[in-house]
Order: structure tokens, then sequence, then C-alpha cells
């Protein structure tokens, strides 16, 4: 018998960027296991990042809701679209080089809309879903976040109709890097502590991405907590031609504070000493990337090696992991970030091209990366080490010998950990 479980979601096609592929697939592979997904969404969102060529992956059978929502953002945009852009991509400058703008928008986002600035769609979704779940015989309902007030949706139906609830996250709520940036008062940061709380012990199941952020989480509930990372699909492994040059590619946002000097001067010393290297080496950049990192690139005397692609579909994303000679994965050096595993990591692993990653120690990526064989993983002083790796790699590309060689993928593939969501479901 087929079982129904409504899904509820800020990001879903057309909205680009890592955020709308996990559920995107969850739902692809569902049905194949006797559930039946039903998409609540908003209906008239800002999304930051928009990849049309997503809308033709839902799959056709499903049932979308869809109900308004006021977007604050929209309003920011008036004062400052730039500010207003880079906020709701979760690019922050540093602080000495915030505006008066910049600076009041991140104060009236911490303190004046918590959890997070979709939290009026809280009040008319419960009503409207109320009438809907009561109405179509829904037994589960899931929220995922961020945005964490699609949380407090979960949290009001619960309180109401006592509906099983799994809460989905995708990143900690917080824990999360760029909440200390937020400017955010006691009272403020009390209120954020109250709801996580309220959430972790109302929900029936916690899902988390990372098993760092189910350690965080032990600490506040005693409700289960299932890791479900994100991971790859089939259809992304075709082949395509490498590239000619010896290119490293990362692929994604690099953020102010994602800027890893250590490379750049390795990059910078190995163009000035090897003219082979300088000749034939590429740095692509495929996402946003904030000034403060750029800066820094063109301080190393980088910028003529640089490739600026800039945001592209996720198709294209997939193409140049698959042409890069060696994919880069970059991860603010912090505690905070030990919990992050992007979402590309797993696409870069069926890649077949290696992997350098640069993060903070003991983090959740590192062990990943290593269980898998799928690269290196290196500090932000490892000086030494990733100079001699990427000569290495130079040395593999010229041979005509530069791959990866993975091991254990299968369990990372969409449709196995579909698997595990389902077991939650049939609990």
């Amino acid at each position: 018998m087929t079982k129904k479980v409504l899904i509820i979601t800020y990001y879903w096609p057309p909205a680009g960027g890592p955020g709308v592929q996990r559920w995107l697939k969850f739902v692809k592979y569902l049905p194949e296991f006797n559930i039946e997904p039903i998409v609540y969404i908003p209906e008239n969102p800002n999304y930051p990042l928009v990849d049309e060529s997503l809308v033709s992956e839902i799959p056709k059978k499903t049932t979308i809701l869809s109900h308004l929502i006021k977007e604050p953002y929209r309003l920011a945009g008036i004062f400052s679209k730039k500010s207003s852009k880079t906020i709701s991509k979760g690019i922050i400058s540093d602080v000495e080089k915030q505006g008066v703008i910049e600076k009041l928008m991140l104060y009236i986002r911490g303190n004046f809309f918590i959890p997070d600035a979709r939290v009026s769609w809280v009040k008319p979704s419960v009503k409207y879903l109320s009438d809907y779940i009561s109405k179509n015989n829904i037994e589960t309902i899931i929220t995922t976040g961020p945005p964490h007030s699609l949380h407090l949706i979960g949290l009001r139906l619960k309180e109401s109709l006592n509906i099983r609830w799994l809460a989905d996250f995708r990143d900690p709520w917080t824990t999360i890097g760029y909440h200390k940036q937020l400017k955010l008062t006691k009272s403020s940061q009390k209120k954020h502590k109250t709801l996580e709380k309220q959430v972790l012990t109302s929900a029936d199941h916690i899902i988390t991405t990372s098993f760092v952020t189910k350690s965080q989480f032990k600490n506040i509930t005693n409700r289960p907590i299932e890791v479900i990372t994100n991971g790859y699909d089939y259809e992304t492994m075709d082949r395509f031609e490498l590239d000619s040059m010896f290119t490293i590619a990362h692929i994604g946002s690099l953020l102010s504070k994602r800027n890893p000097e250590v490379l750049w001067k390795v990059l910078s010393d190995l163009v000035k000493e090897d003219e082979g290297f300088a000749r034939e080496f590429r740095l692509n950049l495929i996402g946003a990337v904030s000034d403060d990192v750029l800066e820094s690139i063109e301080k190393h005397n980088l910028i003529s090696s640089v490739n600026n692609v800039g945001y592209v579909s996720h198709k294209e994303a997939i193409e140049f992991q698959k042409k890069s000679q060696v994919l880069l994965l970059i991860e603010i050096d912090s505690n905070d970030t030990k919990c992050i595993i992007p979402g590309k990591l797993f696409e870069y692993m069926v890649s077949n091209r290696p992997i350098i990653a640069i993060g903070p120690d003991e983090s959740d990526v590192e062990n990943i990366i290593k269980e898998t064989n799928t690269g290196v993983y290196l500090g932000y002083h490892d000086y030494e080490l990733l100079k001699t790796t990427i000569l290495a790699h130079f040395k593999s590309f010229k041979n005509n010998s530069l791959q990866s060689h993975p091991i254990g993928l299968q369990k990372y593939s969409r449709k196995k950990l579909t698997e595990q969501l389902v077991a939650l479901i049939n609990k």
C-alpha cells in the first residue's frame, strides 16, 4: 500500500545551488519504495540562484502544493540590491569592509527575523497545510532547513495534529558559521536557542547530513537522530573529454572566510618557479566568488591564471567536474564548519578526478575522503604537503596518468540514501 508523505521545503526548481538537490532526488526515488511524495513550496519565492534546467528533473506525477510568501529580501533590494543578494546567498563581507547598509541589513536580518527571513511564511502555511493534511490522509510530514523557519511549520503542525514529523537539517542551526556575523543581541541568541531546542525535542526523528551535527544535537535532545548524507546520482555519470591544460577547478561559492591563503601562495610560487607549470596551469572558479577572495588571488599575482566563470547550471557544473584535471574543495577553517559536508563532494567523488580539500582538522569531509580514497585533505597551514601534492598531480598530468582510485562509493548513491529515508518513514 502506498504511503503519503508531505515534504515542506523552500528550495525547489527553478531554484539553483546545492539546497535544492537533496529533496529533488529523494522525490525522484521515493515512489520506487511505495512512498508518494507531496511537495509544499512557496508560490512566489525569491531565490538567490536560479537553474531552469532542474525543472525537467521534477517527476511528472509529483503533487506540488504552493502558497504565497512575503519575501523581505525583495524589500531590502530597494535599498541595496547588491547587499540583499549577497546576504541571501550567504556571502558576508569581513567586518572591517562592511558598509553602513550591510551592517544594518545584517542586524535587521538577525534580530527582527528569527530564525530567518522566511518566518512570516509559518503562520499561513500551518493554516493551509492543516486543512490539506486532514482531508488527504497524510501520515508523515518532513521539514527541511535551512531556512529553519520551515521547522517551525512542522512544530506547529505537530502540536495541533499530532502528526508524525521528521526534521531534516541540511545545515546546523545556532552553530552554523554565519550565525556569529548576524550581530545578534543576547535576547535574539536566546530565542534562537529556545526555538532550536523546541524543534529538536518535539520532532519524532531528526535527520542530519553530518556526524558532527548529530553529536552536537545529542547534547540537546534525546530524540533519535539519523545521519543521511547528501550523495550522487547515476545520471551524472556521463564522460567528458579532459581539459588539455592542467586545470584545478573549484565549483561552488567561495565566501570571504573560505579563502585559503596557503593555496594561493603555493600556486603563486609554482608559477614563479616552473615555466612549464605556469604555461599549462589554469584555476577555474565556477560559482559566486567574494571580492575578498579575488583580492587575495590578485595579491598573489594569479589573476592571469584564473578563469572566473561565475554561476552556471547544475548540468554545466557537472561538466566542469568531469573535464577538470583536479577538483578543489575549500571549507572555512573553523570548529563550526567541521560538520559541513558540501553536496558537491559526492559528485566530485564519482567524477574520477583527484580531490584536494582544505579545511579544519577532524572534519566529516576529511573522514569521507580518506574512507573513499578520493583525494587528499589538508589544513590551512600545510604549505609543503600542498605543494608536493600539486606537483605530483602535475607530473601525473604530464604522463597522462592523473586520476583517482575511489573505493566504497555505492552507499552514497541517491537511491541507496533514499532507502535509509524510507526506513525512517516506515518506522
